[in-house]
């Protein structure tokens, strides 16, 4: 059994830290805040509190957490990366991941902005730096599932000449990408970029969702997220007043209810059983729009992925409460991320397992008396 360090990292969006400390101090109260920069956080275990191994550092801002062995001074890389493996010791890692911190003014993250040549280049210097005891697996784009459970080590660029060095296990399919940073693009034919925070979305949550799956998106204008949806071959009902680009209404599986969530026709809704909604609104509009759907009586919502859009980020500490609202609605697997492609707002994965349809009201219709 590896013994784990008292302390941990976690890497977030720049300009989040305090949110990410205030939610870790309301989740965790026996963690303390340490050192900190922009886009980098660590925590340190209080007291005489010692990690478990099955420790789960679930905050909603963390993009990527561990936990943290020590930080190494870069004179010489090469010297550097075998400084890392002396702070692993004897851990069995499997993979190396190597990611910057979002050092990026506040507000201005770009989310695309490729990382730099170096970061490769450093991976590939700790990599053949490894001890030959040490099975690394190459870098590979998809999760697999032999490998969940293993740990990974993790080298946080904090400057040019510091480097954080950790370590977290495979679970989550964002734990095999440095950062939990998916590999994402924005595709040509795409019309917003919306696309790329709905496929991240999708890839995130894991929803078990079948071929030719009937979604309807609230907030769909102009139509990026409704597109990466039709990518998946999933037939799209976008429900919003404002006007689609054409290339999406061209789409044979794509139909527009030209209306507010609060006028759409129900029966619009029986048939669909996947719900997305992305509204530019504060976030109990959008989920008082999302209930009056999923609470209808001839309505079957098996799973949503919603965005929340937070104005102000004192709002993130409403979170928990707007989880249980939607727990309240039947949904038992209700889980959140700030997302690589979410700004000032969070993605909401909820699911209902094992899906249970609502009862089937029939009405039956008022008998005539005869006439005596």
């Amino acid at each position: 059994m590896t013994t784990l360090p008292p302390f941990i990292f976690a890497t977030c969006q720049s300009g989040v830290e305090n949110v990410l400390k205030r939610e870790a101090a309301r989740q965790y109260p026996f963690l303390r805040p340490a050192f900190s920069r922009r886009g980098f956080v660590t925590l340190k275990f209080a007291d005489a509190t010692q990690p478990l191994e099955g420790f789960r550092f679930e905050a909603v801002f963390a993009r990527a957490w561990g936990f943290t062995l020590g930080r190494v001074e870069v004179g010489d890389q090469a010297e550097a990366a075998r400084q890392v493996w002396k702070l692993i010791g004897e851990i069995p890692v499997r993979m190396v991941h190597v990611w910057p911190r979002d050092s990026a003014p506040p507000g201005r993250s770009d989310p695309d902005t490729p990382w730099p040549d170096e970061v490769e280049q450093i991976r590939s210097l700790i990599s053949a730096a490894a001890p030959e005891s040490v099975n690394l697996v190459a870098p590979d784009t998809t999760p697999r599932r032999g490998l969940r459970g293993q740990w990974v080590l993790d080298c946080i660029i904090v400057d040019p000449d510091e480097w954080w060095v950790g370590i977290h296990r495979l679970e989550g399919p964002e734990t095999f990408y440095p950062g939990g940073r998916f590999p994402l693009c924005l595709p040509e034919h795409a019309v917003s970029r919306a696309y790329l925070k709905m496929e991240e979305a999708l890839r995130w949550s894991q929803f078990p969702v079948p071929p030719n799956a009937r979604w309807a998106e609230l907030g769909s204008a102009p139509g990026g997220a409704s597109q990466a949806l039709l990518d998946r071959g999933y037939e799209v009902l976008g429900v919003d007043p404002a006007e689609m680009h054409p290339a999406v209404l061209q789409h044979p599986k794509f139909t527009h209810l030209r209306r507010r969530t609060t006028q759409a026709p129900r029966r619009a809704f029986r048939k669909i059983r996947w719900l997305a909604a992305d509204i530019n609104a504060a976030p109990n509009y959008t989920l008082d729009a999302v209930e009056s759907l999923v609470t209808y009586p001839q309505i079957n919502i098996r799973g949503m992925i919603l965005t929340l859009k937070l104005p102000e980020w004192t709002l993130a500490d409403r979170i928990p409460e707007y989880l249980e609202r939607i727990r309240s609605w039947g949904y038992n697997v209700v889980r959140a991320r700030h997302l690589w492609y979410n700004k000032q707002e969070i993605c909401v994965a909820a699911l209902m397992r094992p899906f249970k349809r609502k009862p089937v009201v029939v009405r039956q219709k008022a008998r005539r008396k005869r006439p005596t």
